[in-house]
């Protein structure tokens, strides 16, 4: 086996080099690589560094999180996994100590191992990569390699919907129809919302979210915007509007759009500080971070292997490994033409 590893030589610039095969831990899985999709936070790496940048200078930098493949091999106290199985896996390895983790709520542990973050910036973008057993997920028979590496940011788009609470019968407004957004209009679709409406300025995007559930689309750059979606969820403005775009006029659009007792559910990752004009809302609105997700693997697999949660048709553009300079440029500079990107890592793998 010979082994490679993209990385973020600096910002705008991907190399890869030869790296030493992993050799897995005896609580771990060693994992040929297949699928890797591109996310938001890969461009934004791409583009400008890490949201966090390391406290070392010379620390290699690695792209990529989301990821399916197939077990090379196993460590000796592995059970669940033999060679030869399909995988995902959650990019994320808690500490399992601290008082998050002991709740139940491993997402926010602060000590959290994450794939191309701190402390560890190590990324999905390498042939073979080792992942410990009790977050590494078995792939259905019904499930491609793709659809398995798109888990991931489906499961942000079911936790978010979760986070919101009861959506039997609400009027929900999202704001950002790319991946997430996406992945959140089918969520909360499955949980009985009866009204989605989706606001973007990007027409591909904007026509998948109509495909995938949504009850109305709107361009958030006419002037009537918000007066067109409340006609649709109330004068009052909707139950619940979800952020997903991770800008800070989103967020400023959706304290007009949320009713009074509403709720406002941050997904998207917003840079700098967001004004907040607590007049407008101060009738016992609700607003929520909605940070990654945190035991949503198993109910995500489980819908999008019964095909009711399409993440396989977000996927609209494919790069080869070899080609993962390309991936992230065209990312960059093409995002009308994009709406998910993922890169082929293996050629031989479905």
């Amino acid at each position: 086996m010979q082994n490679t590893v993209a990385i973020l030589e600096r910002p705008g610039k991907m190399v890869i080099k030869d790296a030493e095969v992993p050799i897995p831990k005896s609580n771990e899985v060693l994992i040929k690589v297949g699928y890797v999709g591109i996310c938001g936070s890969d461009v934004h790496g791409f583009q400008y560094g890490p949201y966090i940048p390391p406290k070392d200078p010379n620390q290699t930098i690695g792209l990529g999180h989301e990821i399916a493949g197939i077990v090379e091999a196993v460590g000796d106290k592995v059970t669940k996994f033999k060679v030869g199985d399909r995988v995902c896996i959650e990019p994320g390895i808690p500490c399992y100590k601290c008082e998050f983790c002991l709740e139940g709520h491993y997402n926010v542990c602060p000590d959290v191992d994450f794939m191309a973050t701190q402390p560890n910036y190590k990324g999905a973008l390498t042939n073979y990569l080792a992942h410990p057993e009790d977050m590494t997920f078995a792939l259905p028979d019904s499930m491609s390699l793709i659809e398995g590496a798109l888990v991931e940011p489906a499961a942000v788009g079911v936790h978010a919907a979760e986070m919101a609470g009861e959506l039997l019968g609400k009027k929900v407004v999202i704001l950002g129809s790319g991946c997430i957004g996406l992945m959140t209009v089918q969520a909360a679709k499955l949980m009985g919302a009866a009204e989605i409406v989706v606001i973007d300025v990007l027409e591909n995007r904007l026509q998948m979210s109509e495909k995938l559930g949504a009850t109305a689309i709107f361009d958030g750059r006419e002037p009537s915007v918000i007066e067109s979606t409340k006609a649709i969820v109330g004068e009052y403005g909707a139950d619940v509007v979800f952020e997903t775009a991770g800008a800070i006029a989103t967020a400023k659009m959706a304290l007009q759009l949320v009713k009074r007792r509403g709720k406002i559910l941050i997904v998207g990752t917003i840079p700098g500080e967001t004004p907040v004009d607590f007049l407008k809302i101060n009738r016992e609105v609700t607003i929520q971070t909605v940070f990654r997700y945190a035991n949503d693997y198993p109910k995500t697999i489980s819908m999008i292997s019964k095909g009711v949660f399409d993440v396989e048709n977000i996927a609209d553009r494919y790069f080869e490994y070899e080609n993962t300079q390309e991936a992230f440029e065209f990312s960059v500079n093409n995002k009308q033409e994009l709406i998910k990107g993922v890169i082929r890592v293996s050629k031989d793998m479905n």
